[in-house]
């Protein structure tokens, strides 16, 4: 059971290649010319192997990277909670637990409802708010516990002195325009910049740990947002319309909020109300939408994250490092302190 606590999460993202393959290990030579197949007509060189899929190979290097990195942290925590436990005479399981229990509230009444209210046409035959209420409590408090058993192991790790002796493979940087809605200092030493789909539950797991990342760094990074609607997510295109016209009022950041805390609404007339709720004008905010005047500045959001190697959301450039998925606080802070330190 331990092991299960204290492993790493995996990283979630919404993407349009869920199921691709991955790609073949790369050779052990890494000289360019060294032939890697032949035939009786063509001869094939490690160079154009790699140009055909060195992303996929370079990928490959880093989570090999993020995979050694965290059995490591794993084994340096599972130490660390054995010694405790036995400090304390309880089992490791007993003791991890103790420790986080409590820390994680019951949602309140208006929340349950309000999951009950969005989700009761999917529920089973004769399902009452009242008989389904451990499941919904169990269902909102699911990444609530997630994150305080992860930055348990965080604070864990801090107090000990970890530090990983093993580098990260070199990080492949691309030229990102931050073009778009913007926090933070524009003389700021790094940039995030973030395309993102506000119908995609990943981009909004995501968003505490970006507010997180501006706290932690308030005066240090500057975040731009750029629209990434996926194509499978019904209304994600017209929710970045919609956005993007509350800018045009200066309030992208209040309806960004909206719309991320009320995925489940995300329909025109949604999109209306939500407009509404944060004091939008509503018959410019409603001549913008229905008109889809910013189509065009979506359309062109989406065309930039496809030309740097955006396929699924949310997608971060820090200084134009890619971080791909609803990842820890920790690997913002690793590249965010990489480039800080550059900058001296």
């Amino acid at each position: 059971m331990i092991g299960s606590l204290c492993a790493a999460f995996a990283l979630a993202a919404c993407s349009q290649n869920a199921n691709k393959p991955a790609a073949a290990a790369a050779c052990v030579s890494e000289d360019p010319s060294m032939v890697v197949a032949t035939s009786k007509s063509k001869t094939v060189t490690l160079k154009e192997v790699d140009e055909l899929v060195g992303k996929e190979l370079k990928e490959i290097e880093k989570q090999k990277f993020q995979m050694r990195a965290g059995a490591a942290e794993q084994l340096i925590v599972s130490a660390l909670v054995k010694e405790q436990a036995a400090k304390a005479g309880k089992t490791e399981d007993e003791w991890f637990r103790s420790q986080i229990e409590g820390k994680v509230q019951d949602p309140p009444d208006a929340e349950i409802q309000k999951v009950w209210d969005e989700a009761k046409d999917k529920m089973p035959p004769g399902a009452t708010l009242e008989s389904m209420r451990p499941q919904i409590i169990a269902f909102i408090t699911k990444d609530k516990r997630r994150e305080v058993a992860m930055k348990f192991q965080e604070d864990m790790k801090k107090q000990s002195g970890f530090e990983l002796k093993i580098a990260p493979p070199a990080e492949p940087r691309v030229q990102v325009e931050a073009k778009g809605p913007a926090k933070g200092p524009a003389d700021a030493r790094v940039t995030i910049v973030e395309f993102s789909d506000f119908q995609c539950p990943y981009c909004s797991r995501a968003e505490g740990t970006v507010d997180q990342v501006m706290t932690e760094y308030a005066g240090k990074v500057r975040l731009v947002f750029r629209h990434f609607p996926l194509p499978f997510h019904e209304h994600a295109a017209k929710a970045a319309e919609a956005a993007a016209c509350a800018n045009e009022q200066g309030k992208f950041w209040d309806l960004h909020k909206q719309l991320f805390a009320n995925q489940q609404k995300l329909g025109l007339e949604d999109l209306k109300a939500h407009a509404a709720v944060v004091g939008l004008d509503a018959a410019k905010f409603a001549e913008c939408l229905d008109q889809g005047k910013m189509k065009a500045t979506v359309d062109a959001d989406q065309e930039a994250g496809k030309k740097v190697g955006v396929n699924g959301t949310p997608a971060f450039f820090i200084n134009g490092v890619m971080l791909s998925g609803a990842q820890p606080i920790a690997e913002f802070e690793r590249v965010i302190n990489q480039e800080l330190a550059a900058a001296k």
